[in-house]
């Protein structure tokens, strides 16, 4: 799959993603677009936003906090 408008905003935000975190955030419509035909993770009115209302979300920690090399981290939702 091409990568969705908005994956942008994420590359914007952090700049010194590798090659390899960049193809992955791309990838990642992909599962999300899989899953949410099976248990409907996002509300399909809302997963054309998919980077910009959640991926981008949910990266806003690591904005504000530093965390160790190889730390694994949870986004529950709401």
């Amino acid at each position: 799959m091409e990568a969705l408008p908005g994956v942008e905003v994420v590359f914007q935000h952090f700049p010194d993603l590798t090659e390899q975190q960049r193809q992955q955030f791309i990838d990642l419509a992909d599962v999300y677009f899989e899953w949410n035909e099976q248990i409907n993770v996002i509300s399909r009115k809302d997963i054309s936003g998919i980077y910009l209302k959640h991926v981008l979300h949910s990266l806003g920690i690591a904005k504000v906090h530093s965390f160790k090399d190889h730390s694994l981290v949870l986004d529950v939702g709401t």
